[in-house]
This record gives C-alpha cells, sequence and structure tokens, in this order.
C-alpha cells in the first residue's frame, strides 16, 4: 500500500483540444506516485473531450483514481469547482488545461508543505512567469495588488505579491510584467519603468462593460506615454456565471498609439511589431523620468 496522501490534480478544459494531451502527459510524468486525476470538458466545441479519452484509455492505470466528465458549458469557476468536489485526494492541485506541471512539481510541494508541518499553512500567490524565447525562465513576478468584487473574490485566497524585481532581460528587450489589477496603480506602472522596461506585458480578466466606456484602453495608453515603454494587454475571453470576459487584446506604443489590436468574444493570437529604438526617443525618456522629484513627492506622502 502505497504510505504518501492521495493527491489530486483537478483539470477544467476548455476548448483546449490543441494542448490537452501536453498539459495531461506532463501529470503523469510526475515523479509524486499517488495521485489522482480529474477532468471535466466544459462543453469545448473542439476535440478536447475525444483528447482526454484516449489519453485516459492509454494511460488510465498510472492513476490510482481517474474521473472524467463532459458536460455543457458553464464556465471556468463553476468547472473548476466541481471538479474540486470530485477529488478525494487529501491535497488539490488545479491545473489548467493548457498548462504544464514540471516534473518534480508534486513532489516538491507536497515535501514542503509536510516540512513545513502547520495545518493552517496557506501560502498562494497570483504568479506569472516571464519564459524567454529558449524556454529558460527569466524570472518571476507576484500580483501584488488583491481584488475584491463581483466575481472577483480573491482576497480570501490570494496573498499580496512581495518580489520586488518586476522587470527581466529577454531576447525580445527587458520585459516587465504588470498582473491584472496590478494595472491600475500608477505607482507601480512607474516602478516598470524605473526598472528599465521596454515591453510591458499585462495578463489579466477584463469584463465586458467592466469600466467606462474608452477606459479599457486609455488607462494603459497613459500609462505607456507617461513611463516610455509598449505595453501589451492579454485579456480573458469567455463566460462565467457572472462574468462575460471581452477579449481585445491590444498593444500601445510608447507614444500612447494603439498599434496592434485582437478580435473581441473569442480566441485569437495578435502579432505586433515593436520597435524599441523608439523606448529611448520617448516623450517619457526625454522628459518625464528625467525630471522627477521624489523628495517633493514624499512631502506629498506618495513614497509611504
Amino acid at each position: 500500500m502505497n504510505s504518501e496522501p492521495l493527491i489530486s490534480v483537478a483539470v477544467p478544459a476548455y476548448n483546449h483540444g490543441r494542448f490537452i494531451r501536453e498539459c495531461l502527459t506532463s501529470v503523469r510524468n510526475q515523479t509524486y506516485e499517488n495521485l489522482e486525476l480529474v477532468v471535466i470538458d466544459d462543453g469545448s466545441p473542439d476535440d478536447t473531450a475525444q483528447e482526454v479519452e484516449r489519453f485516459l484509455r492509454d494511460h488510465e492505470a498510472r492513476f490510482s483514481r481517474a474521473v472524467f466528465r463532459s458536460r455543457p458549458n458553464r464556465g471556468v469557476s463553476a468547472t473548476s469547482n466541481e471538479c474540486i468536489r470530485l477529488c478525494r485526494g487529501e491535497w488539490v492541485h488545479l491545473l489548467g488545461s493548457d498548462d504544464l506541471l514540471r516534473e518534480d512539481k508534486v513532489a516538491v510541494q507536497w515535501r514542503m508543505f509536510r516540512e513545513w508541518g502547520d495545518p493552517e499553512l496557506a501560502l498562494i500567490y497570483g504568479d506569472a512567469d516571464a519564459i524567454d524565447a529558449d524556454g529558460r525562465i527569466s524570472g518571476i513576478v507576484r500580483m501584488a495588488h488583491i481584488m475584491e468584487g463581483p466575481g472577483f473574490h480573491e482576497r480570501g485566497f490570494y496573498r499580496p505579491g512581495d518580489r520586488s524585481s518586476l522587470v527581466f532581460e529577454t531576447k525580445a528587450g527587458r520585459v516587465g510584467v504588470a498582473i491584472c489589477y496590478d494595472r491600475h496603480f500608477p505607482e507601480y506602472m512607474r516602478g516598470l519603468a524605473l526598472q528599465g522596461a521596454e515591453i510591458v506585458v499585462v495578463p489579466q480578466a477584463g469584463a465586458v462593460g467592466e469600466w467606462s466606456a474608452g477606459i479599457f484602453e486609455a488607462e494603459l495608453q497613459v500609462a505607456a506615454f507617461q513611463n516610455g515603454y509598449f505595453a501589451a494587454l492579454v485579456n480573458r475571453v469567455g463566460r462565467e456565471e457572472v462574468d462575460r470576459f471581452a477579449g481585445e487584446s491590444f498593444v500601445v506604443d510608447p507614444e500612447g498609439r494603439v498599434i496592434a489590436r485582437a478580435l473581441g468574444d473569442k480566441d485569437d493570437i495578435l502579432y505586433s511589431d515593436c520597435d524599441l529604438a523608439k523606448v529611448a526617443h520617448s516623450f517619457a525618456k526625454k522628459h518625464f523620468l528625467q525630471d522627477r522629484r521624489p523628495k517633493f513627492y514624499r512631502t506629498l506622502r506618495l513614497l509611504e
């Protein structure tokens, strides 16, 4: 009998037929042995369900327990919660159907929780990895500001990020990251410029009608103009019980102009050519950043 506790990997899946087999293979390859796999296909219009079925025909025996269900679309939150309810493991690892696990991911996390020995321990951050062209992780950013609002009840399970390195050298240039809610804080967006960002990537979940007309683009246009960098907002698309996410990702240049825009209400891949030479010649680099007065800002308590 396996002495390790059963750990469940729960995979809510939607429209990821291109990725789901590789995702599940990364679960199969875990060095931790006593694993349960729970997958729910959330009414995908593509071949996600068929890919899961093929995978389980070949590899179901590797898992202590495997569960697969396919049903009409209910949204990622409902599907995630349903996956968790089906799990029998002592611990649950929630995994996106287009994500991958390192081979020792579950084993390392279980060992850390066991060694810390605190049953009340909960350390969960919203992370974004900066992955370079060669697959190397250049750095990890943690979401600094935590949202609490309709459909975004995040303070109950996320801790505010504590990493101050937000910009990383990559083959594409110096890339900074502002995760979702962080983009609404001018101090954070200025911090990316002070760390030398040339391109800022903003992965986020923005709902239809969430803000006043035009603010969705204007906020990032102003940030790019005032700080002198390109900015690429990568927005979620699809429906949940409360929210419908808009898509419409876009790219802004250092002069604040939208130079590329993705489709709305559907998956899309957006490409944009960014001439990084424009960064050095931006208004922000020539004027705004040079003319800052940090000592004066302290008298206004802006840096407290």
